[in-house]
């Protein structure tokens, strides 16, 4: 699939879902975000980048401890989602608008910290992406990171982004930790991992957030059915009818290294 496909593929996949991702629990709230607020050691005049906002719950959850947030997504449903939580909350220091991660709309050096939160496994070039963070972020800026990530297992890390990408077509890939840091340190950042955790998912739920078709959920159960032993185990797939699961999530950081 070329880039071009994979960011149409987004705007498909998640703009009939929006709503849906505006109220799913496991982007409303969490550990993640909680670790993401405690990382960022926010002074309250920072500007923040919210990159591949979703529905805005990063963004909302950052917007009363830094001056000014600006959170953009390549889905405008998303935006609109985003924005009417935002009117809700009463927060008016967000600005939402529509744009691609790879190609950034604001000059260098425009922000003290960016955020990417459940979205970067949907970047054709991650290493693209974190080029740019580097360039909008001011020098020694932050840049933080939660997203789902591969085990270093072989056959782990197929299981994982063979169903993600069942359900999802417009999935591109879960990195591991390391693959993350080793980008990070490219890109120019110090890069380092702070926090990892077990994230549960109801499979009902997680299919019809996404409004996974029938036949693809029937083949998902089917999958997780014939799944190896070390595949159950590591994942925790439920037994029986269940399907629930869980997910390796990590959270890493990324200090802008001043050059001189």
């Amino acid at each position: 699939m070329s880039e071009l496909d994979v960011k149409q593929s987004v705007q498909r996949q998640f703009g009939p879902v929006a709503a849906h991702y505006a109220t799913s629990a496991v982007h409303v709230a969490g550990p993640d975000l909680d670790a993401m607020l405690v990382a960022a050691t926010t002074r309250g005049d920072e500007r923040l980048l919210d990159a591949g906002c979703g529905a805005g719950h990063t963004a909302l959850a950052f917007a009363p401890r830094v001056a000014e947030v600006v959170a953009v997504d390549l889905t405008e449903a998303m935006l609109v989602q985003a924005r009417r939580l935002a009117a809700e909350r009463g927060l008016t220091n967000i600005a939402f608008q529509r744009g691609d991660v790879e190609q950034l709309p604001f000059p260098d050096g425009a922000f003290d910290i960016v955020t990417s939160r459940y979205s970067a496994h949907h970047y054709p070039h991650p290493e693209v992406a974190l080029r740019e963070f580097a360039r909008v972020l001011r020098p020694g800026g932050l840049f933080l990171l939660v997203d789902v990530v591969s085990p270093d297992d072989p056959t782990q890390d197929t299981f994982l982004n063979a169903i993600e990408l069942l359900r999802d077509p417009s999935h591109v890939r879960d990195h591991t930790s390391a693959q993350w840091r080793g980008m990070l340190g490219a890109a120019g950042f110090a890069g380092d991992l702070l926090r990892s955790w077990d994230l549960p998912l109801n499979f009902e739920a997680w299919v019809a957030r996404m409004n996974t078709p029938p036949l693809a959920v029937s083949q998902l159960r089917a999958l997780f059915d014939g799944a190896p032993g070390e595949v159950r185990a590591a994942l925790g797939i439920a037994g029986g009818q269940d399907y629930s699961f869980s997910v390796p999530v990590a959270l890493l950081c990324g200090r802008l290294r001043v050059t001189r």
